[in-house]
C-alpha cells in the first residue's frame, strides 16, 4: 500500500526537498539491510523463529502507526532507521521458517514459489486500496490500515507458528516404492554467492526504479492520473500470481539456473518498452513482461539463494531479501536525478542495469552444491544397500 507512493508521501505530505527525499531513500534500505542481516544471523541459532517474527510484526505496527501522524522529516527519518528497519526482517524470517519446515521435501521449490504468491496477492489490492484511501482521506488512513495489517500478522504468527523447530524428515525405507529424500548439501563458494547476490541487487534496483518512477512517469510524460498508477500496479501483481505458480511447476522439470537467466532479459525488455511508450495502454500491456520478470526472480530467486547456503536458511533468506532494500538505495539517487533529466532516461538506466545483471548471472555459475536427492536401492540377493547422489540444482 505505502511503498509505491513513498516519494509522493515525502514530497506532498512531509514537504521534503529533493535532497531530503534522496537521503531518505538511501537511509531506509541501508538501515533495513543492516538490521535484517543481524537478525538473520541470530535467527539461525534459535530453536524457533516465532518470537522473532512476532516481535518484528509488533515493531512494524508501532512504526507504521507513528508514521501515520508524524510529519516532521527528521522524526520520520529516525523512525525509519529504527522501527521500520526492524520490521523489514519479518519477510525473510517467514521464508526462513518455511524453508526449515520444508527441509527434505522434493516439492520445496514449488511450495516456496506458491508462498511467494501471497505477497503478490497483497499487491493486487494494496496499491488500488491505497489510491481509494488517498482519494477519500489522506496518507494517515493508508498508514493506519498498514499498522492494522502488522497486528494481524503478529497474531497469526503467535497463534499458529510452532514453538520449536520442525523435525527433519526421516529417510524412507530402502524397500519403499520411491526411496528418495532430500538432504542439505554443502554451501556454495563465496564468489558465486557474491556475484549472484550482486545480480539480484542490480535487478532490484531496476525494479525499484521502475516502481517508484511509474506514478511520476505517467503523470509527467503521459498525463495520466493517480488512479492509472494503482490500476497498472494491480494488473502487474495479478499477472504475477499465475506466472509464479507456472514457473514453480517448471522448476520441477528444469534447472533453476536456466529459468533464472530469463529474469534479467525480461526486466531489460520491460524497461525498454516503457522508455519508448507513448500511451498508458502500452505501459499496461508491458506489465506482462514486468510480471514475468518478477515471477521468475522473486518466485524462484529465494529458493535459488537458499539452495546455495542450505546450512543457514535465515542468513540465505536475508541475503536474498536484502537485495531489495540495497537496490532501492541505489535507485534513490537515480530517481532523484530523474526529476531533472527525465523519467524516460531513468528507465533506460534500468535497462542497462538489467543487462549487467544478466552478465553477472552468467559469471556466477554454481557448482553442484545445495540440496541433493539421495536415492537408496537394495541390491538383490545380497541384502546390501547402496546410495547414489543426484544433484537437483
Amino acid at each position: 500500500m505505502a511503498v509505491p507512493f513513498l516519494t509522493l508521501f515525502l514530497t506532498d505530505a512531509v514537504r521534503a526537498s529533493p535532497l531530503q527525499v534522496t537521503a531518505y531513500l538511501i537511509a531506509a534500505p541501508l538501515s533495513a539491510v543492516t538490521v535484517s542481516l543481524l537478525m538473520g544471523h541470530y535467527s539461525d541459532r534459535l530453536s524457533s523463529r516465532r518470537g522473532l517474527i512476532v516481535a518484528t510484526a509488533v515493531t512494524g505496527a508501532v512504526g507504521t502507526l507513528l508514521t501515520a501522524v508524524i510529519r516532521d522529516y527528521y522524526l520520520l527519518l529516525a523512525l525509519t532507521v529504527t522501527a521500520t528497519a526492524a520490521a523489514s526482517a519479518l519477510v525473510p524470517q517467514v521464508f526462513a521458517h518455511a524453508r526449515t519446515s520444508l527441509q527434505g521435501s522434493p516439492s520445496a521449490v514449488m511450495t516456496m514459489s506458491t508462498l511467494r504468491t501471497v505477497l503478490s496477492l497483497s499487491w493486487v489490492g494494496g496499491p488500488f486500496l491505497a489510491t481509494v484511501l488517498l482519494s477519500a482521506g489522506s496518507f494517515t488512513a493508508v498508514y493506519v490500515f498498514a499498522a492494522v495489517m502488522y497486528v494481524v500478522a503478529a497474531v497469526v504468527a503467535w497463534r499458529m507458528f510452532p514453538t520449536a523447530a520442525p523435525a527433519a524428515p526421516a529417510a524412507p525405507a530402502a524397500d519403499s516404492p520411491d526411496p528418495a529424500h532430500t538432504v542439505a548439501g554443502p554451501d556454495e563458494n563465496r564468489r558465486v554467492i557474491v556475484l549472484t547476490v550482486a545480480a539480484f541487487v542490480l535487478l532490484q534496483c531496476t525494479g525499484n526504479l521502475s516502481l517508484q518512477a511509474l506514478p511520476l512517469f505517467l503523470k509527467s510524460e503521459l498525463n495520466a492520473g493517480l488512479g492509472d498508477s494503482g490500476l497498472i500496479l494491480g494488473l502487474c501483481a495479478g499477472l504475477e500470481i499465475p506466472l509464479m505458480l507456472g514457473f514453480g511447476m517448471l522448476a520441477a522439470r528444469y534447472r533453476l539456473r536456466l529459468l533464472m537467466l530469463g529474469g534479467p532479459l525480461l526486466s531489460l525488455a520491460y524497461a525498454l518498452v516503457v522508455a519508448s511508450a507513448s500511451g498508458t495502454w502500452q505501459v499496461a500491456a508491458a506489465q506482462l513482461l514486468n510480471a514475468s520478470s518478477i515471477a521468475l526472480l522473486q518466485g524462484l530467486g529465494i529458493s535459488y539463494v537458499q539452495d546455495m547456503v542450505p546450512s543457514r536458511p535465515g542468513h540465505a533468506s536475508t541475503l536474498f531479501t536484502s537485495a531489495g532494500p540495497v537496490g532501492a538505495m541505489l535507485a534513490g539517487p537515480i530517481l532523484g536525478a530523474a526529476a531533472g533529466f527525465g523519467y524516460r532516461e531513468a528507465y533506460l538506466i534500468g535497462a542497462a542495469l538489467a543487462g549487467v545483471a544478466f552478465v553477472l548471472f552468467l559469471l556466477a555459475r554454481p557448482s553442484l552444491t545445495g540440496p541433493r536427492v539421495i536415492r537408496t536401492t537394495r541390491i538383490r540377493h545380497t541384502g546390501k544397500q547402496s546410495a547414489e547422489l543426484e544433484p537437483t540444482v
